[in-house]
């Protein structure tokens, strides 16, 4: 069960990771978390930088969706200005969302990556479907709401029983 707590890729931001290494692995869509992966989990809106990325990403041809398990107000308000298809309530780590999200981005599994920046959520859903997963640091981790904290312990407990 750990094993699948493991991400295939841990980098510090969106920002550090390698698209052209993802083309050419044959990525072709991603699936994104928003809290605390593309903003804080406070932040109503999208950076200029992530505005950025996001073009940059659309520009090489991938196509991006962002699943998040928030509620529809929040994942729309954000979504919608950025032109990004999004299912909210996606109740990570459950296949439902992973399978919804492959089927609006036209891939299968072996051309999907999840960045995330929760293992039991993000990783662990994108593990148990053979997805590429990418572990980011939280941006904003004051942020985060209860059942985030408490998901928090949990993977510093599964971390320390890893590294024995």
């Amino acid at each position: 069960m750990l094993k699948k707590l493991v991400p295939r890729q841990s980098v510090h931001t969106i920002y550090d990771i390698d698209a052209n290494h993802l083309w050419d692995f044959g990525v072709r869509g991603i699936i994104t978390d928003l809290d605390n992966t593309l903003v804080g989990a406070r932040d109503p809106h999208a950076t200029p930088e992530l505005i950025e990325w996001l073009n940059r990403l659309q520009k090489m041809g991938f196509k991006v969706v962002i699943v998040s398990n928030n509620n529809h107000g929040r994942v729309s308000a954000f979504a919608e200005p950025l032109g990004i298809p999004f299912i909210h309530r996606a109740r990570k780590p459950s296949n439902v969302s992973f399978n919804r999200a492959m089927k609006l981005l036209g891939t299968n599994a072996r051309q999907t990556a999840v960045i995330g920046d929760q293992m039991l959520t993000d990783v662990l859903g994108g593990n148990r479907m053979g997805l590429y997963t990418i572990l980011v640091n939280p941006i904003s981790i004051n942020d985060e709401g209860f059942f985030t904290r408490i998901n928090r312990r949990i993977e510093k407990w599964a971390n320390a029983r890893m590294k024995n």
